[in-house]
């Protein structure tokens, strides 16, 4: 059976000049694997901004019709990935891209504190391990882009019309060159190829939890 994915990154925002999940993305999006061979996946780079998640994942999901989702976003102080659990109804007043702040303190004013994240949780971290990459589990989203997306990506596979399964991945900053064989201490940060190794047994994951 075909299934389709939809693969999505985010673009630099304050702080954080270079987002590793943008050229993530457009590497996965050039993946070809035979275990893979009827999986068709369609990529995105989100702009950092509300408004763009809020305009773009509704028409995507329209467009490609998603079987799942699997979502990744820059944690700026995170040493390893984290698959995050759940998404919190929660905001921090802090600019996008933009330079835009919601002016409220929940994603969905009325609704529950946090919303679980529709994902085979423990098989993407044994994924990702398997790929030789330390991860972890995670529940808590932070208040920012990130969350915002894993509480609407959640939303949209609770409606029942839309993908079945919604993962979100948090990645640290990468480092951008091998460590040197001189080097002693071990660099707690991947590399970008690191990334799209885990990345794409991610993907694997996935498909086969999408297809059960």
């Amino acid at each position: 059976m075909a299934l389709t994915i939809l693969v999505t990154g985010f673009g630099p925002f304050p702080g954080a000049p270079f987002n590793p999940t943008g050229p993530l993305v457009r590497r996965l999006a050039r993946l070809r694997r035979p275990v893979l061979a009827e999986v068709r996946i369609v990529t995105h780079v989100f702009p950092t901004s509300y408004a763009a998640v809020d305009r773009e994942l509704p028409a995507l999901i329209a467009r490609h019709r998603p079987d799942a989702l699997l979502m990744f976003g820059l944690a700026t102080r995170a040493r390893r990935p984290r698959i995050e659990t759940r998404a919190r109804n929660a905001l921090a007043l802090l600019p996008d891209a933009t330079g835009t702040a919601l002016r409220r303190h929940s994603v969905a004013p009325g609704k529950p504190a946090a919303m679980p994240m529709p994902a085979p949780a423990h098989r993407l971290l044994a994924a990702i391990r398997d790929a030789r990459l330390a991860a972890a589990l995670s529940r808590d989203a932070g208040r920012y882009l990130c969350n915002y997306l894993c509480w609407r990506a959640a939303e949209a596979v609770a409606r029942g019309n839309g993908p079945h399964l919604a993962a979100f991945v948090h990645v640290p900053p990468v480092r951008r060159a091998p460590r040197p064989r001189r080097a002693r201490k071990p660099h707690p940060r991947p590399t970008g190829g690191d990334l799209a190794r885990a990345a794409s047994s991610l993907l694997v994951a996935l498909a086969a939890a999408a297809r059960r």
